[in-house]
């Protein structure tokens, strides 16, 4: 099995003209490409510094084992009818296949206290009310809430792409309904619905999917991620890097082509527009249209030229922007099955205690407090191709939160070769997470074969994210209030991708099908989900 998706660079320089360039193979670069080719007939060319396509999607192998790195599940892709799984299907060409989740795909772990969140919208609520009978109407009301923040984020997201004019006159009112929501923390908006702290943090027991804790996320974010998974998850069959695997074509059947280990070193511009690339060794690659995969801040703080970032405006609006937080994954392989092992396809969520945003702090303050959570998967659980592929193996991956300085000392080495000392500090973190995952499915200890721990270091080497962040911009109420569109002041440069639209997978998937829009000038998104 091939470990990459996409062309070497340095074997296949391109050759001719392109319709438009993207910087970066994520989620939201792919999709923008895919939409492009296959809606407008555009001959694109993805450009991906990593050795293998895909962003967060991507997988990494050893001997025997495969570990996704950033996709543990997906909400709404079960349904056929659903946007999400509609743009999936359109964007692969429905080559892409889902493996649905268990009912209770997430299990929220609060101290020695454990809640089920079980799929579907009534059983979701009914779940809820009993363990919570005397905050029932709470819990209804913190439904209805949920479900108006969303229906109100449609009108805000096509404000991103509607032409300048339009979204000069209307924009206000576009954005309005959904800021009410946007603008507030969580912990704000559920703090007004129930006094009970249990409930909130049950609620909120999901916040590492976007990971800001209640006192600092704002509300547009929690609600997205919790209508995102209240009907199920699942996960895509052979793996996270069938995604990429399955969108590359679509992109090639237009002339396209990925190409990896392809280093954009600047974006470039001629009479004020976008006018193509300049690579790491040098050389130049023409295009009228660039869409920028590689977030907000990397486009406008390091690869356009000072100059022209200065005068854009977007600088001021990023100052007051943050990065979104940094992480560390342990990824573990045994050499027995899932089922040998008794493992499910059940996310674990694991918190010390009910006060979210007190923990958050005390582990951001030292590093030897608890973790303010863990998150425990089993992907080959959840995968049903995995034993065909890797027949006698199973995998997990333990994931928590960890602040991009702990690691800067070591910023300036090379990756495998950041010394003694940068070893140990990360052993010792692989050790606490170890006895998290043994703690809590202890028919494993003893059982592993091999683990291995990725830093904020790691994700910086491969992504390019300046701090080591996973989902772009942090999602406060602050960043809500920025006016980032898929049209840049920089004609004929464009954005995509989760800093476009939310974080995520599916945030991403969304913004690549907004800048394709954008691009074409008509709402491509519309005539894919009508």
């Amino acid at each position: 099995m091939s470990e990459t998706v996409g062309i070497p660079y340095k074997q296949h320089l391109p050759q001719g003209d392109c319709d438009a360039i993207v910087i970066g193979s994520g989620m939201g670069g792919l999709a923008a490409a895919a939409v492009l080719a296959k809606h407008g007939g555009k001959r694109v060319l993805v450009l991906e510094r990593h050795y293998t396509a895909g962003g967060f999607t991507h997988v990494f192998r050893r001997p025997d084992f495969e570990w996704d790195v950033g996709l543990h599940y997906i909400g709404q892709v079960h349904d056929p009818r659903s946007e999400t799984r509609r743009l999936f299907d359109d964007i692969t060409d429905g080559k892409l296949t889902w493996a649905p989740m268990p009912e209770v795909y997430d299990r929220i772990v609060i101290g020695d206290r454990d809640y089920g969140l079980v799929a579907g919208a009534d059983r979701f609520r009914e779940t809820l009310q009993g363990y919570f009978p005397r905050e029932a109407r709470a819990i209804e009301r913190y439904l209805h809430t949920v479900g108006a923040c969303v229906r109100a984020s449609s009108v805000y997201f096509a404000e991103k792409v509607v032409p300048a004019p339009m979204a000069w006159v209307l924009g206000p009112l576009m954005r309005a309904r959904f800021l009410r929501y946007a603008r507030r923390t969580t912990l704000e908006v559920l703090q007004g619905i129930t006094r009970d702290p249990e409930l909130i943090a049950v609620l909120t027991g999901q916040y590492g999917d976007y990971g800001l804790p209640p006192s600092q996320s704002s509300f547009a974010m929690h609600a997205a991620v919790v209508a995102h998974y209240l009907e199920g998850a699942s996960y895509p069959v052979g793996g996270a890097g069938q995604i990429a695997a399955t969108v590359v074509p679509v992109i090639e059947a237009a002339g396209g082509t990925v190409l990896i280990s392809a280093e954009v070193h600047e974006i470039l511009v001629q009479g004020g527009r976008a006018a193509g690339v300049r690579m790491a060794d040098g050389r130049q690659l023409r295009a009228p249209v660039v869409i920028s995969d590689a977030g907000v801040t990397n486009t406008f703080g390091r690869l356009l030229p000072k100059e022209v970032a200065g005068s854009s405006g977007i600088g001021e609006a990023l100052a007051k922007a943050s990065p979104s937080v940094a992480h560390l994954c342990l990824y573990v392989g045994f050499k027995q099955t899932a089922e040998e092992l008794g493992l499910a396809g059940t996310n674990l969520w694991v918190y010390p205690n009910a006060d979210h945003d007190g923990s958050f702090a005390r582990y951001l303050l030292d590093p030897e407090a608890p973790f303010p959570f863990v998150f425990i998967s089993f992907p080959s659980a959840k995968d049903p191709s995995f034993q065909t592929r890797y027949p006698g193996r199973a995998t997990g991956e333990i994931i928590t939160v960890a602040p991009y300085e702990w690691f800067a000392p070591w910023a300036d080495t090379r990756w495998k070769h950041r010394g003694t000392d940068y070893e140990e500090f990360k052993g010792r973190f692989a050790e606490r997470l170890l006895e998290h995952l043994y703690t809590r499915v202890p028919q494993v200890r003893g059982k592993v074969d091999c683990h291995e721990l990725s830093t904020p270091l790691s994700t910086r080497h491969f992504s390019a994210h300046s701090h080591g962040e996973i989902y772009g911009l942090a999602p406060t109420p602050e960043r809500f209030r920025m006016r980032l569109r898929a049209q840049t002041p920089v004609r004929g440069l464009f954005l995509t991708g989760q800093d476009l639209c939310m974080g995520g997978v599916t945030g991403a998937l969304f913004g690549g099908a907004l800048a394709a829009s954008a691009v074409l000038r008509r709402n491509v998104l519309r005539e894919i989900l009508k």
